[in-house]
């Protein structure tokens, strides 16, 4: 994925002069065609990363567009504070691009893990949260981050992700794309895991089971048209994500579900516990370890149906 977003960012450089790039010391060479075309609309601004946020925010009151990035925990859980108060508090059009998402760089132990901060930043007033599953997904919300009039989060892979989509979907924030039918069983999938959903939707079918799965792009705002179908079409609806459990996908949906207390379908989420993962390991061996395999995902649904 960080290949497609350095390829959106020269593309989107070269339709609106507003645009420029900020990045903390990470991705120097992703990025040398931006650099090389545009020379002084790329910033290294080091290992510094709340000072990088800061710097975007006087950009954005400049009349430029900002896209900050660097490795997912760094430009969240140490930028907290600049987000909150830079960005949202004064409602900047800034763009903010974590990656190597969740479980991503697993080896690297506990600070390169980032399954808490969407549920950290979709708490703040005024901010668009989403993840994109994969490249398409990626350059399409890319565009409309462009369209937003405020702050804007995402959280992206490292590579190697599958693509899951042959061509850019139609697709804004705030919108849900449906990727396989079903009629017993659906599952919601933000970010990463997508492939995963759909491996484990193919079980389900060979088990009896029907199973839709809807890639689920923005977690703030979320598509609450989608969420009103799909709790009052199937029996049981789960949500995916490499992300804790608590304040992410299945957070928010379990709050709106509370709020629509008529729909009777059973939710289920699925994700990361709360806990730390303290293994030294792979992304997979980690998705294994957190029962977030194909075979994990397909056995928790059908106990809830068969």
């Amino acid at each position: 994925m960080r290949n497609a977003f350095a390829d959106e960012m020269l593309s989107l450089a070269r339709q609106d002069p507003r645009v420029v790039l900020l990045s903390a010391d990470i991705g120097n060479r992703l990025f040398d065609k931006l650099k090389a075309e545009f020379p002084d609309r790329f910033y290294n601004c080091g290992v510094a990363e709340a000072n990088m946020i800061g710097v975007a925010a006087g950009l954005a009151q400049s009349g430029l567009r900002p896209f900050c990035y660097t490795i997912t925990p760094f430009i969240t859980y140490r930028c907290m504070e600049q987000i909150r108060v830079d960005l949202c508090y004064h409602h900047l059009p800034v763009t903010v691009v974590g990656t190597g998402s969740g479980l991503s760089y697993a080896s690297l132990g506990g600070t390169h893990h980032s399954c808490e901060e969407m549920g950290m930043l979709r708490l703040l007033p005024g901010l668009t949260v989403g993840g994109p599953a994969d490249a398409p997904e990626l350059r399409a919300l890319l565009r409309d981050s462009l369209n937003q009039n405020g702050p804007v989060y995402l959280r992206i892979g490292k590579k190697g992700e599958p693509q899951m989509h042959r061509d850019v979907p139609a697709l804004k924030f705030g919108q849900s794309i449906m990727l396989r039918e079903g009629s017993d069983a659906c599952i919601l999938s933000i970010g990463t895991v997508l492939p995963v959903a759909m491996a484990a939707a193919e079980k389900l079918a060979a088990s009896g089971i029907s199973t839709q799965v809807v890639t689920f792009p923005t977690l703030k705002p979320l598509d609450e048209k989608c969420l009103q179908m799909v709790f009052s079409s199937f029996k049981v609806v789960a949500t995916l994500e490499e992300h804790s459990i608590l304040g992410g996908l299945g957070g928010s949906v379990a709050e709106w579900k509370a709020d629509h207390p008529e729909l009777n379908a059973r939710l289920v989420r699925l994700g990361t516990p709360d806990e730390f993962l303290h293994l030294t390991c792979e992304q997979e061996e980690a998705r294994e370890h957190y029962g977030l395999t194909a075979e994990g995902i397909a056995g928790r649904i059908y106990g809830l149906i068969a």
